[in-house]
């Protein structure tokens, strides 16, 4: 960064008008979703519920900001979401880094997440697979292996759908974010991942 850049002093008002734009943009986006993925959210849910009292799990992958959203989810159904009840079944994929790496090293990065489901998925488990692009290689192969296994697959999706949206089949699950902003549209999958928590518990606990 030049010097004179970083001397110069912040211009307090346009951060704040930048700010209150970001909220805006947010808020649009999260609206104009509202309408169209809740009942794709609603399915979801609805599958994943049939797991957990199947006594299947949840599997859950993505990349970079995504494994953060992953990891969360799974977070949320080990330990609780706003109620207290038991954990419930919910293995991330993106958190294991001695697998991880040497899957990449062994193979290619694109295998680091059908490799552990191919070992660790049953028939009757749902996976969550969360990309902001559509076009995530490791989560479109997570897909694939799941259809080999019979999991049901979900997509937490965006823009126009990419690549994911062609290989999902059957009672997959697509759950696309329209938009062109990554950052809006993990806001919404962040949104997307609450209601997936509060359904599941109003379907276990009832209302609460």
């Amino acid at each position: 960064m030049a010097k004179s850049s970083l001397q110069t002093a912040p211009d307090s008002t346009a951060l704040v008008t930048r700010v209150k734009n970001i909220f805006q943009e947010s808020i649009l986006t999260t609206r104009n979703c509202m309408e169209v993925l809740a009942p794709f959210i609603a399915q979801a849910a609805g599958h994943m519920i049939q797991a957990l009292l199947s006594d299947r799990k949840i599997l859950v992958c993505g990349n970079g900001g995504s494994a953060a959203d992953a990891q969360h989810f799974s977070a949320e159904l080990l330990n609780r979401f706003e109620r207290e009840r038991p954990g419930l079944p919910c293995i991330s994929l993106t958190t294991d880094t001695s697998t991880i790496t040497s899957i990449g090293n062994d193979y290619h990065f694109d295998d680091i997440f059908s490799k552990q489901l191919r070992a660790l998925g049953q028939t009757g488990d749902v996976l969550l697979g969360i990309t902001t692009s559509g076009n995530s290689r490791n989560v479109i192969r997570a897909v694939e292996a799941a259809h080999e296994r019979g999991i049901v697959c979900v997509a937490l999706n965006g823009r126009e759908g990419g690549e994911m949206s062609s290989v999902l089949s059957g009672n997959d699950v697509n759950i696309c974010v329209p938009g062109s902003s990554t950052a809006r549209i993990q806001e919404v999958h962040g949104i997307v991942i609450h209601c997936l928590c509060d359904l599941i518990d109003y379907q276990l606990l009832g209302q609460g």
